[in-house]
């Protein structure tokens, strides 16, 4: 548990440096989904070889900033056991390299999704799970190091995923071949959306792992051990979340290109909406049998790891309601007052948990409950700005987003809950708790979540995956 905890913080290193790469890949798919709305071929092929040009530099960049100023800290700041240290150092220098690799690939992704080929995104995605899966049989049966190994076979996971990636987009995608290009207006035109999306992706970095040092540092690798093994069930479950945004995030950006805000404001609300529900069908269970779970997966659950999972899952799904309106906000390329409120308020995230932390005596859970917080008002703070640019009316946001979700989200657990409190713990209990969580969100959604042309749509939906199913019988 503790060379999770270990490989926890020590990848965080690198992650913070390589802050700038979130901005990057907001731009890549921003200015390349654009010109494949409203561009030409041959513009497409500029804009995707600069947007290369960029990445190819800042994976250098990166590098420099990992065996310099990171090393100083992993060798100097970090809480490292002293016999663990030479591993970490391993960590260290597969989690440069991944990371690198990880930076090169995502012009590559950002062309598949902008081509809306999402069934070849699933396959990449699916085969990464699976040789993550095998990861895990490995671990048990190579009798080395476990760190070292797992470090290595994450990297050789992610040059293949680059292999694959860059494969594909060069052989279905004419337009999408690499050569190195120096345009300067456009170079300066993407450098200038990343300037301004540097301040929030300063923030996401901040209060994930800035959190995760702060951690470290008052509590050591055992308190990032638990928060690990919580934020890894989160990406699970987020994951679906972030399939269903990626399949409409490009088609914001394309009606937006193409002046059609009707169509943009109708896929804005679908998101926002069915995303923070569909969080909601998956976490709710997870929320009420986090222990049991936890206790079947790990036996032995560390510290901290259940209430850290729980509030976890609850800033997923405030992320959820998030993603949409800033992926609109950058269709528009509009974003400088957006990051300055948003970026400054989220930065606030980890210096407030370090003030509590430091002269409050508080639990390890609280910078969680900060985050929740922030992250509720930047919410409302997201909507004054980026609505009014899309000629989206405030009161049909909340009237078709957040009043729907909010009625569901205190009726559907009032169930599940009066069971979770009134059986025994045991298995008959948890089968019905998990049950009872998934079937108050769909039915409450339904009735109350979806609006009458929804309810007619899944119906429609529903009654046509059924005759299917007849006409293959």
């Amino acid at each position: 548990m503790e060379d999770f905890g270990i490989y926890n913080v020590v990848g965080g290193v690198v992650a913070m440096l390589s802050f700038i790469n979130g901005s990057l890949s907001a731009a890549s798919s921003r200015y390349i989904t654009y010109e494949l709305a409203i561009g030409t071929p041959e513009s497409l092929r500029k804009t995707f070889s600069c947007v290369m040009t960029i990445h190819i530099f800042i994976a250098l960049l990166i590098a420099i900033l990992g065996e310099t100023v990171g090393s100083w800290f992993l060798l100097h700041e970090l809480k490292i056991p002293e016999n663990r240290l030479n591993s970490a150092i391993w960590v260290f220098q597969c989690s440069i390299l991944s990371t690198m690799l990880s930076i090169i690939s995502v012009p590559y992704n950002a062309t598949i999704i902008a081509h809306e080929k999402m069934n070849v995104y699933a396959y990449i995605s699916i085969m990464d799970v699976m040789l993550k899966l095998g990861i895990v049989y490995l671990l048990v049966i190579l009798p080395f190091d476990k760190l070292k190994i797992y470090a290595l076979l994450i990297l050789a996971i992610q040059i293949f995923d680059v292999f694959v990636y860059r494969w594909y987009t060069s052989t279905r995608f004419k337009a999408c071949k690499f050569k190195f290009t120096w345009d300067q207006s456009l170079f300066k035109d993407i450098f200038i959306f990343v300037g301004w999306t540097i301040n929030g992706n300063l923030a996401v970095i901040g209060y994930t792992q800035g959190l995760n040092i702060l951690l470290n540092l008052f509590f050591g690798p055992a308190i990032n051990a638990a928060r690990g093994i919580a934020v890894q069930v989160q990406t699970v479950i987020q994951n679906f979340c972030n399939n269903f945004q990626v399949a409409l995030n490009p088609q914001l950006t394309k009606s937006y290109a193409q002046s059609d805000f009707e169509y943009m404001h109708k896929l804005l609300i679908i998101s926002s909406k069915f995303s923070f529900l569909l969080l909601l069908l998956l976490s709710m269970p997870i929320i009420f049998e986090a222990q049991t779970i936890l206790k079947l997966w790990l036996n032995i659950v560390p510290e901290y790891t259940v209430i850290f999972l729980r509030l976890i899952l609850c800033s997923s799904m405030l992320t959820a309601l998030a993603n949409p309106l800033i992926i609109s906000v950058h269709a528009t390329g509009k974003l400088k007052t957006f990051q300055l409120v948003e970026g400054s308020m989220l930065l606030t995230i980890v210096p407030i948990s370090y003030l509590l932390l430091k002269f409050c005596n508080v639990p390890p859970e609280a910078v969680f409950i900060v985050h929740i917080g922030i992250e509720i008002c930047t919410q409302f703070a997201r909507m004054k700005i980026v609505l009014p640019m899309i000629n989206l009316k405030i009161h049909d946001y909340i009237k078709n987003v957040l009043f729907p979700i909010t009625k569901v989200l205190i009726l559907s657990p009032i169930i599940p809950f009066i069971i979770y409190i009134c059986m025994p713990n045991n298995w008959y209990s948890f089968i019905m708790v998990c049950f009872t969580s998934a079937f108050s969100v769909l039915i409450v959604t339904y009735y109350i979540g979806c609006q009458k042309h929804e309810r007619i749509f899944i119906k429609q939906k529903i009654y046509t995956i059924i005759m299917k199913l007849k006409l293959k019988k």
